[in-house]
């Protein structure tokens, strides 16, 4: 063993490794993304890593590369998981020979999602067992259990960390290399298990009832499942994050800690550990449940007290004494246990402690985005005109803010080119558009785009072409050609799919040009059926800073139209004048196309 730093999600790919995992597959979303990275920059070369185009895709990866005996591991963020849910409900019927582990990285908040799903209600219902790691320790450990446990009963495990798991550093013991599981695949062998008919389902739905009593068996006597029992009649059961919050807050303060109440971990939310926490919960009088997102071990603790006629009081988020929505924190826990146990809840406030209130910080494109000028230009060429802009999923959702305003819609990913076509059916008077990424494109835009001419519809697909999967750390897609195996592969012309499926019209343009953007807007939007333009500039993040411009004081008029109109965090209103910031300012030039007094010049280099 050796002690390293690491943040949970470079945990989780060090204990991968060290599993022995053969084939490494997923899409980037935060907060998931650095386990995939993790193995890409730690593969000696014996792992296959890909970025696939989507999580159903990535998915579907693993699920081969677990028929031929390989070790395999998927990764995703919640929302994720909806897109892969399709082959998943049907693998678990199936089952695998080798090792696969599903892992779905929850956001309690939610902090860079759309929704608070929670993974442990989805493993309870595709019945696959799901570990829930609390640390960055235990994120490491179970990533080589839950690979045992997935190749011990044949069947994909779900590993589900939440943000603060996947994105908190600790000082860890990790194993030597020299001590890594090496699994050799036997390859595919042909059954006709593999085979999804419905009397395979029926037979394997009998088989997946009984194994999971034997795994919530076993799991009652798993290491990360810890009952701590005291003397009182009161218990605190947790799981994930909130149990270290739990630890914490009992530490914290003296009050409460003297009340000494039991404690139960469950780190296997499903299959439930059912013995050990009837047997926790056994003289008890009353106990609150600790947990994220939903009431899934309270309901839990619910059916045990019912089905072994346990007189305890259970509470929780159905009994309203754990808040439903957010993210738990040591302060929030606190107040929870500190309430459950009669005291008054503790309050900041009244300590008299002089808070300066924090500046609020809306996210908002980068200064030079690309996306800002495509927005703007399509903005200026349908002014006037009735239009709907439906969004994506991506940096360029953040057009929906003041002063741009140009996300009217913003569902799921590649939703918004079926929207716009919805709307356009119910409205055919409306200029209907459809924003979406270059990734997103590839990742689930495509099928959108087709149905939408075969359809007939007529809208104007805008692709944002910044050569790069932005929003989530600067991922490498199919139109860039560069694979996580470090190899070039084939790169996909958006161009050449456009037009293989028969748009009316595809037009690539510079979105920085803003008189000629403007115009291809104009041009393309006229044409009847279903057209688009590629609004291509690559990403400010992954080009140099060469330039930047500067404001001539004497030739600002005030007019603020600068400021006004395309909301650049680089350009600032002072003393009746406008201003940049040269630290911030990549040089775009789309404000000293808007200025009418020539106010900006351009200088070479950076400050």
């Amino acid at each position: 063993m050796q002690k390293k730093f690491l943040m949970g999600n470079e945990a989780m790919g060090l204990g991968a490794l060290a599993a022995g995992v053969n084939s490494v597959s997923g899409y980037p979303g935060t907060p998931s993304s650095e386990v995939l990275e993790t193995i890409a920059k730690n593969n000696d070369g014996n792992v296959y890593v890909e970025w696939s185009v989507n999580e159903k895709a990535g998915l579907e990866v693993a699920a081969g590369a677990a028929m031929a005996g390989g070790r395999a591991l998927v990764t995703m963020k919640q929302v994720g998981l909806n897109v892969a849910s399709d082959p998943l409900m049907s693998l678990a019927y199936v089952g695998i020979k080798g090792g696969m582990v599903v892992l779905v990285a929850d956001d309690p908040g939610p902090i860079s999602s759309q929704t608070e799903q929670d993974t442990r209600t989805f493993a309870m219902y595709s019945k696959l067992p799901c570990f829930d790691p609390s640390s960055v320790q235990e994120a490491y450990d179970m990533m080589i259990d839950a690979f045992e446990y997935s190749e011990k009963y044949s069947t994909p495990v779900i590993m589900r960390p939440t943000t603060r798991v996947c994105h908190g550093y600790s000082d860890i013991d990790v194993r030597d290399k020299e001590s890594f599981y090496r699994n050799s695949p036997e390859g595919f062998v042909k059954d006709s298990k593999w085979v999804i008919f419905p009397p395979l389902a029926y037979r394997a739905h009998n088989m997946i009832e009984p194994r999971n009593e034997a795994v919530g068996e076993e799991f009652s006597s798993y290491k990360y499942n810890i009952s701590d029992m005291r003397s009182g009649s009161t218990g605190i059961v947790s799981s994930g994050i909130s149990w270290t919050y739990v630890k914490e807050a009992l530490e914290a303060d003296n009050e409460i800690k003297n009340e000494a109440p039991s404690l139960l971990k469950i780190s296997t939310p499903f299959p439930f550990p059912e013995k050990l926490a009837a047997d926790f919960l056994k003289g008890k009088e009353k106990v609150i449940c600790i947990e994220e997102l939903d009431p899934f071990i309270e309901r839990q603790l619910l059916q045990i007290c019912g089905k072994y006629k346990i007189p305890v009081e259970i509470k929780g988020k159905l009994s309203h004494d754990v808040r439903h929505a957010g993210e738990n924190t040591r302060d929030s826990v606190r107040d929870d246990i500190r309430e459950f146990l009669g005291y008054e809840r503790f309050n900041l406030q009244q300590e008299d402690i002089d808070m300066p209130q924090m500046p609020a910080r809306p996210p908002v494109l980068c200064a030079g985005c690309p996306h800002r000028a495509a927005f703007y230009a399509v903005k200026k060429a349908m002014k006037g005109q009735k239009t709907v802009f439906c969004g994506d999923i991506g940096c360029y959702t953040l057009g929906n803010a003041a002063p741009l305003d140009m996300v009217d819609t913003c569902l799921c990913m590649g939703a918004g080119v079926n929207q716009a076509q919805g709307i356009m059916h119910m409205e055919p008077d409306r200029k209907c558009f459809a924003f979406v990424g270059d990734s997103t494109f590839f990742a689930s835009a495509v099928s959108g785009a087709i149905n939408s001419v075969y359809n007939g519809a007529d809208m104007t697909l805008v692709i944002l072409d910044n050569s790069t999967t932005a929003m989530t750390g600067h991922q490498p897609h199919p139109g860039t050609g560069m694979t996580m195996m470090g190899e070039m592969g084939n790169r996909i012309s958006i161009t050449s799919v456009l037009e293989g499926i028969g748009l009316a019209a595809v037009e690539t343009a510079d979105p920085l040009n803003l008189d000629e953007a403007v115009e291809t807007v104009k041009r393309i939007s006229s044409i009847k059926g279903t057209k688009a333009i590629i609004f291509k500039s690559p990403c400010i993040a992954i080009e140099k800073k060469k330039a930047y411009l500067e404001v001539t004081e004497d030739k600002c008029k005030g007019c603020r139209q600068c400021v006004d109109t395309i909301g650049c965090p680089a350009i600032g209103f002072a003393d009746g004048k406008a201003y940049v910031d040269s630290g911030l300012c990549n040089a775009c030039g789309l404000c000293s196309q808007i200025c009418a007094f020539d106010a900006f010049d351009r200088k070479e280099g950076s400050l």
